[in-house]
């Protein structure tokens, strides 16, 4: 099992990153809209995503937090099988964040479903991590 890594040098502070992480109101304006976000373990959270053909309900749990250093979440979508981990990690660089995202286990999703495609999660994280919070860290 290869996990997706996808990882950027972000030209923010630490805390300015890991405030996009974690609070929700900063997420929606780089990530997913979420009704409700804590950066605690055992917090469950949901949200809608996917492609233009088709939305589907991520069903994620927070298994790991050290403050302004890595947030750990269990992705699952509801009705299929499959259970994967997200992790962000950041590493303070002369005042510039490197951000480390790596999505492991997603070989356990269908694999009949192209939107649970190896190349789907590694686009997706791409434009993420390189674009929608590379963004954000510009402005803020």
């Amino acid at each position: 099992m290869n996990p997706i890594i996808v990882e950027r040098v972000l030209d923010a502070p630490a805390e300015v990153i890991w405030k996009a992480l974690t609070d929700k109101n900063e997420m929606k304006l780089w990530y997913f809209d979420l009704k409700e976000f804590k950066p605690e373990v055992g917090f469950e959270f949901q949200f809608l995503g996917g492609s233009e053909k088709k939305q589907y309900l991520h069903l994620c749990k927070v298994v790991e937090v050290i403050v302004r250093k890595k947030l750990s979440y269990s992705w699952r979508y509801e009705g299929y099988e499959g259970m994967s981990i997200v992790t962000f990690e950041l590493f303070e660089e002369m005042g510039k964040t490197r951000v480390r995202l790596t999505h492991s286990c997603v070989e356990t999703f269908p694999k009949n479903e192209p939107d649970f495609a190896r190349t789907s999660f590694e686009e997706g994280w791409t434009y993420i991590i390189g674009t929608s919070l590379q963004g954000y860290a510009e402005k803020s």
